[in-house]
C-alpha cells in the first residue's frame, strides 16, 4: 500500500506541475524573460497603490500618470477608445475581463507591464489594440488579442505593434489571433535612424489564423524563440536590416514561416518549419543578451499553446 500511495502521489505531482493554466499571478510580479529583464527590469507598478476598474473612464483616469500603480481591470468594459497607459504602471486583467473595442496604448512611456488582459476589435481609426511607440522596459505577458478575418485588412490595424525606437520589450505567453496584421516592429522603410536601436523578445507565444506580420520586423534585433505558428499565410519578415535569431519555434500551414524583404536578416536554430524552408539571409546575431531557457522543438507545441493568454489568476 506504501508503494501504490507514493506512486498515487508522484503522478499527481507530475500532473499539478505540468499545468501551467493553474499559475497563479502576483500583482507584484516583474518581467523575468527577455529584453524586458535588462536596463535595470521591468517592475511596472509594483509595490504602488492597487485600483481596479470596471468602466473605461475609470480605467482611463487609473492608468496615467508617472506614479508607480497597479491597475486591475473586472469585468467586461466596451467602448471605442485607446487608453494612454503612464509609466510605472502594471495593468493586469482578471480572470474573464475584457477590453471590447479598447486598446492600450504606451507612448514615450517607460517601465510598464501589460499583463492577463483580453482585448479585441478595436478599430483602426481608433487604433492598435496594443500600440508600444518610444517606449522602453515593457512586458506584455499572457495577453489575448484578435479581432475577426470577415473585414478587409484595413479595418483594423494592428494586435501588438512596437514602433519608434522602443528598446527593452518582451512579449511572452500570449495568445495572438484571427486578424489580418499581428505585429508589427518598426513603423516605417525610412525610419532606420530611429529604429535601429529596437529590440524586442517574443517567447512562448501562440499565434494562428493570422494573414500577415507574424511578426514583421524592421531594423533594430529581435529574439523570437518557443512559439508557435499555425495557419498564418505569412510567416516572419526579417525587413530593412533587421538581425532576428530566431530559436525552437514550430510552425503549420506556411509555405514561407521565415523570409525576407529588403535585406533583412536571420539565424535561425533549432525550429520545425512544417516542411516549409527558412529563405532569410544568414545574419549575424548569434546570442541574446541575457539569460534564457529553450524547450525542445518537440515539446514546444504541448508547452506553449495550452499555457498562452489569458490563463492567469490572481
Amino acid at each position: 500500500m506504501k508503494f501504490f500511495a507514493s506512486v498515487v502521489a508522484f503522478f499527481a505531482v507530475q500532473l499539478v506541475s505540468a499545468n501551467p493554466i493553474e499559475k497563479r499571478a502576483s500583482v507584484n510580479d516583474v518581467a523575468n524573460i527577455g529584453y524586458a529583464t535588462l536596463n535595470g527590469g521591468t517592475t511596472g507598478g509594483s509595490g504602488g497603490t492597487q485600483t481596479t476598474v470596471t468602466t473605461l473612464a475609470a480605467l482611463t483616469s487609473a492608468v496615467s500618470g508617472d506614479a508607480k500603480k497597479v491597475v486591475i481591470i473586472s469585468g467586461t468594459i466596451t467602448g471605442s477608445a485607446v487608453v494612454k497607459v503612464g509609466s510605472n504602471t502594471s495593468v493586469i486583467g482578471k480572470s474573464g475581463s475584457a477590453l471590447n473595442g479598447i486598446g492600450l496604448r504606451v507612448l514615450e512611456e517607460s517601465n510598464v507591464i501589460i499583463r492577463n488582459v483580453k482585448i479585441s476589435k478595436v478599430l483602426a481609426d481608433v487604433g492598435d489594440a496594443i500600440g508600444i511607440q518610444a517606449a522602453h522596459q515593457v512586458w506584455v505577458d499572457h495577453v489575448d488579442v484578435s479581432s475577426d478575418r470577415d473585414h478587409d485588412k484595413d479595418f483594423y490595424d494592428g494586435l501588438i505593434d512596437i514602433t519608434h525606437g522602443c528598446t527593452g520589450v518582451t512579449v511572452s505567453n500570449s495568445k495572438i489571433y484571427t486578424h489580418w496584421k499581428a505585429s508589427l516592429v518598426g513603423h516605417s522603410d525610412s525610419n532606420g535612424s530611429e529604429d535601429t536601436p529596437i529590440t524586442v523578445t517574443y517567447a512562448n507565444n501562440y499565434w494562428s489564423n493570422l494573414n500577415s506580420r507574424t511578426p514583421s520586423f524592421r531594423f533594430g534585433h529581435g529574439h523570437i524563440f518557443n512559439n508557435v505558428f499555425d495557419n498564418n499565410n505569412d510567416g516572419i519578415n526579417t525587413r530593412d536590416g533587421a538581425q532576428l535569431l530566431v530559436e525552437n519555434n514550430v510552425w503549420t500551414g506556411t509555405d514561407k514561416p521565415l523570409y525576407q524583404t529588403d535585406g533583412g536578416f536571420a539565424v535561425a536554430r533549432g525550429n520545425d518549419f512544417g516542411g516549409a524552408s527558412n529563405t532569410a539571409p544568414v545574419g549575424t546575431f548569434t546570442s541574446a543578451p541575457y539569460a534564457y531557457s529553450l524547450i525542445s522543438t518537440s515539446s514546444v507545441r504541448s508547452s506553449v499553446v495550452s499555457a498562452a493568454g489569458q490563463t492567469l489568476s490572481l
